[in-house]
């Protein structure tokens, strides 16, 4: 039942971007104070943002990188991972989470998702454990964290390391712990589009002394731990090469904009949060859409806010509904094709579509609707009052 329905003519209709990064003058001064210090690459501001995220997160350790990708790298390679290993992962996700996998000359393991907050099924990964798999990368989906009991008990029954891909996951809860420090590294991202952004850039957190060790000489060439001081006051001119690493570190005037939006995250949630009620509130009214669920027991981060078109009362499909959508000024996304319908895992693999049913009907129906901390009542109303007229016009 359509209870506040709103006919959106050529006169009213607005602009609703997709995203709007939540940045301002606080944001720019830091930086500019960075760019101003003399010191553009890894440094001491970087040493601070490090510090205050392991803080935030409840973690021993934060180790700042170049990217969620990187983060992901590192983490694993820091676990061991090596070629010919398996790593269970779950297919709706973005392709860095399996790339790494390659990376490292390890085989992506791809999983289905549960069909309640589609997280990766703990029952269907156990069901493709084999002697190869040594790893296994729960992603934190739309910012709702995975079952972690489920997960930690299997990666503890079959002695599997537990990396996790957090890249939606600031600021969430599992249990009332921070997600960061449950496995035995967690990969953050802070890329333009997420909850806490440096334009680019990601975190590594973990509690264990010997992988903090690895990812920090390995992020930057492999270089003892403290080489990235010999420009400065404090450093040398000497420096060991360790291993051969990858050059993953991090920027201070990034850092100097990370400090800002970290002392922020929680007031940015709390508007993420309101934003998604009032997304809940009026689309809950209306049998055309399904709205996210939320587990009890966790806070999520509402990086993304999606609905599912419901087909049964729908005469269009989703990508009819993006469409019309659009056509309002409305601008939406895909969270996302499932790994396994996309041409290389096919080709590579063999997969073909059926193979995991609950992520494709997933794939097949969601919308990522806006939502950013900047984002009005009224423009959430307008999102809303556009659904409603969809579902008023091509209702079956």
């Amino acid at each position: 039942m359509i209870t506040s329905l709103m006919k959106i003519d050529a006169m009213n209709r607005r602009q609703i971007p997709f995203h709007r990064a939540p940045v301002g003058e606080a944001e720019a001064q830091a930086v500019a104070s960075a760019l101003l210090s003399g010191w553009l690459t890894m440094g001491t501001e970087t040493v601070k943002f490090e510090q205050a995220f392991a803080v935030y997160v409840g973690t021993k350790h934060a180790i700042a990188v170049s990217s969620c990708t990187a983060a992901l790298h590192l983490a694993l390679e820091a676990v061991g991972i090596q070629p010919g290993d398996e790593v269970l992962l779950p297919t709706l996700t973005f392709a860095a989470t399996a790339e790494v996998v390659k990376y490292l000359g390890a085989r992506p393991v791809l999983v289905d998702s549960e069909p309640i907050y589609f997280n990766l099924d703990p029952k269907d990964a156990e069901r493709r454990v084999t002697t190869k798999t040594r790893a296994m990368i729960p992603v934190h989906f739309a910012g709702h964290p995975c079952d972690m009991e489920a997960l930690l008990g299997l990666a503890n029954d079959k002695r599997l390391s537990l990396v996790e891909d957090a890249a939606h996951a600031v600021p969430a809860r599992y249990g009332g712990r921070m997600i960061g420090g449950f496995g035995r590294a967690t990969a953050f991202s802070f890329y333009a589009t997420k909850t806490l952004t440096t334009g680019e850039g990601g975190m590594v957190t973990t509690n264990d002394d010997q992988i903090e060790e690895r990812v920090r000489v390995m992020r930057l060439h492999g270089l003892s731990r403290d080489a990235w001081k010999r420009y400065s006051d404090q450093g040398s001119w000497r420096y060991d090469i360790r291993d051969v690493g990858f050059k993953y570190n991090f920027t201070d005037p990034q850092a100097a904009m990370g400090l800002v939006q970290l002392a922020k995250c929680d007031s940015m949630h709390r508007k993420r949060e309101a934003i998604a009620t009032q997304y809940s509130s009026r689309l809950a009214t209306l049998d055309t859409y399904r709205i996210p669920r939320v587990s009890d027991g966790v806070q999520t981060a509402w990086h993304l806010y999606f609905v599912l078109v419901e087909e049964k009362t729908l005469r269009i499909g989703r990508d009819e509904v993006i469409s019309e959508l659009q056509e309002r000024g409305v601008q939406t996304s895909v969270h996302f094709i499932p790994l396994h319908l996309h041409s290389y895992y096919r080709n590579k693999f063999g997969f073909k579509p059926g193979d995991f049913p609950i992520a494709e009907d997933y794939a097949r129906r969601c919308v990522s609707l806006p939502i950013y901390p900047d984002m009005s009542k009224e423009e959430v109303g307008y999102v809303v009052g556009c659904l409603e007229e969809i579902a008023h016009d091509f209702r079956r």
